[in-house]
This record gives structure tokens, sequence and C-alpha cells, in this order.
């Protein structure tokens, strides 16, 4: 009877029913804290990802200085909006909110967590509609895509990483909008934090770069 008792409760243990709700990093984020997957393989998922998204700005990057270059002659220089420096202050400001999101995660605290968190997804809308009023911006100044090769340029690299900026938006936003009392794991807000960051460092030297042209 003694080992019958000591059998099921491990088995409650096992399967969480004794502790009585969710353990803290395991909600149903679509990551889950315990897997069968290891977390070395979301980080090398995630790597490949950035390597293939750093690869796709590089070749933009390098044939516009190759298409400035051009004898051609047609390469007229345009006036950075100056929203974008505010732009770039958001998004500085959305990559230091997130860290604070991620130290609260660490610390257990669910509402400074999600505070954080609900920032950072405010912060990046902010810097997506910010987008869409410098290029409206250019756009009533008479500089369209296919004005000249700058605008084209411009054009094609803040809308890639705008689109990209979108898809973290969007992640952030599950967090966001799960139901109260689910938590994301560990690993997704790691993979959704290295992710943005990273679209964050990718946005400062295109901005350097845009300001150069």
């Amino acid at each position: 009877m003694h080992s019958d008792i000591v059998i099921a409760e491990t088995e409650l243990k096992r399967s969480g029913s004794a502790g009585g709700g969710v353990p803290f990093g395991g909600g149903d984020s679509g990551l889950p804290s315990r897997s069968d997957v290891p977390r070395r393989a979301y980080n090398t998922a995630m790597l490949l990802v950035l390597a293939g998204i750093s690869m796709f700005f590089t070749a933009f990057i390098s044939a516009s200085v190759v298409r400035k270059g051009s004898p051609s002659g047609d390469w007229r220089p345009l006036s950075v909006p100056h929203i974008l420096w505010l732009n770039t202050a958001i998004l500085l400001a959305s990559s230091f909110s997130l860290a604070r999101a991620r130290n609260r995660f660490l610390q257990r605290d669910v509402d400074e967590f999600r505070h954080w968190w609900r920032l950072t997804a405010i912060l990046g809308g902010f810097f997506v509609v910010g987008q869409l009023i410098a290029w409206r911006q250019l756009a009533s100044s008479g500089i369209y895509l296919a004005t000249n090769p700058a605008g084209s340029f411009f054009y094609t690299l803040t809308a890639a990483h705008a689109l990209h900026i979108s898809v973290g938006l969007f992640a952030l936003l599950l967090v966001v909008f799960r139901k109260p009392g689910r938590i994301p794991s560990q690993i997704a807000v790691d993979m959704i934090g290295l992710y943005w960051h990273f679209m964050d460092t990718v946005w400062i030297f295109l901005f350097i770069f845009l300001l150069a042209t």
C-alpha cells in the first residue's frame, strides 16, 4: 500500500498537478520551456534567420554603393526626413524597455514584465508609423520609388526593415494579448528579444548609411 501511494505522488508531480498551476515561464507560447527540442536548436535556427537577414541588407547596401558610383550620373542625393531621428530614438528606447522586460521576467515579476513588454510593443508600433510618415513626407516633396535611384534604394531599404520590424512586433503582440496568467517560456522571451535587438542594430547601420548617401 505504501509503495502505491509513493508511485501515485510521483506521477502527480510529473504531471504538474501537485503544483497547482502553470510554472513561471512555461506558458502556451509555442516555445515551451520543457520540450523535446533542445535550446541550442532554437538558437541555431534564430542565428540562421539573422544571418539571412544580414546577407539580404548587405546585398542591397552593396548594390546601392555600386549604383551610386555608376557613370550614368542620375544619382541625386536626397535629404533624409527629420522624423527618422525621432524614429531612431524610439527604436533605441524599445530595446531598453525590452531588456527591462527580460530582467523582470528573470526576477519572476510578472506585472513589471508585462508592463515593460507592452511598452516595447507600443514603441515598435510608433516606429512603424514614423516610417510611414517619413515616406509620406518624401512623396509630398516629389520623391517617389521611381523618381531616381537614391529614392528607390531609400524606399526599398526602409520598407524592408519596417517589414522585419513588423514581424517582431507581431511576436511581441502575441505575448501582450495572451490569456491573463499565461506566461511565455524563457526561450520565447530570449528569441524574440534577440531578434528585436538585432533589427534595432540593423536600423542603426541603415540610418548611418542613409545619412551618408
